[in-house]
């Protein structure tokens, strides 16, 4: 028998994005307001139906471009500025998560620099900054005295795999640098541990730890008071992307 596309229940591909920076020493994800149905005036995460020209990682970009203005770094082009870090997180495809239409959606995981207010588009009435452990509290989200209501569709599920995921890999990985601009001091890249993990650590051990696998960290030859005191070393990422021994997190 020829293959009938008709025979088959259609079906829409989007892409979720889990966009986290650190602002005000917190872990926070951007969510936006729904201005449509469904879930209209519920919070949800950013993304879209993918387009039928474009691949899933065109797709994440394209989104990621129009709700925060940021263009996905280029390893090919190290000379330029960092952009966001992207990578695919995992694939979600419930078939009731989307009372619409059957939806899969790819979700991918965004990584960036303390970032400006964002601005809303697409079907989104607001858009906003927000700490995750509030996006995650039992209950739902609310702010300014609206209601509080969990995020729409899957989105609570889909913004937690997206925490764990960063709080794991920084454990062994340089991800942990795609949260600061392209020279910080080893101060700048413990709070940014501190942030996604939601702990203290000791200044000492950490800046050991950091500096004791070769590549990781690379001296620029400056050196800031942005932080106020003493005059700290800058450093930019490395070409080394494993921690070896891996920064274990703390058990809390």
């Amino acid at each position: 028998m020829p293959y009938d596309p008709s025979a088959f229940p259609p079906f829409a591909v989007t892409v979720d994005l889990v966009v986290l920076t650190v602002r005000r020493h917190a872990l926070c994800a951007l969510a936006v307001r729904r201005g449509e149905p469904p879930f209209q005036g519920r919070w949800a995460l950013p993304g879209g139906f993918v387009r039928a020209d474009e691949d899933l990682a065109q797709a994440a970009a394209r989104e990621l471009a129009e709700e925060t203005g940021l263009r996905v770094h280029d390893p090919a082009m190290p000379t330029q500025d960092h952009g966001a870090h992207l990578e695919q997180l995992a694939t979600y495809g419930d078939p009731k998560r989307d009372p619409r239409m059957r939806v899969v959606s790819v979700a991918h995981l965004a990584l960036a620099p303390d970032l400006p207010a964002p601005r809303a588009g697409g079907d989104a009435s607001n858009a906003r900054w927000a700490p995750v452990d509030e996006l995650l509290q039992q209950g739902g989200y609310g702010r300014d005295g609206e209601p509080v209501a969990p995020l729409a569709f899957d989105h609570a599920q889909i913004l937690s795999d997206g925490v764990e995921r960063a709080r794991s890999k920084i454990e062994y990985s340089s991800l942990a640098t795609a949260f600061c601009p392209p020279e910080f001091t080893v101060g700048e890249l413990r709070r940014v541990y501190e942030a996604v993990w939601g702990v203290a650590l000791d200044p000492r051990n950490f800046h050991r730890k950091v500096t004791g696998t070769p590549g990781f960290l690379v001296p620029t030859g400056g050196t800031t008071t942005r932080q106020g005191g003493r005059p700290a070393q800058l450093f930019r990422a490395g070409g080394a992307t494993l921690l070896n021994p891996p920064m274990l997190r703390p058990e809390v």
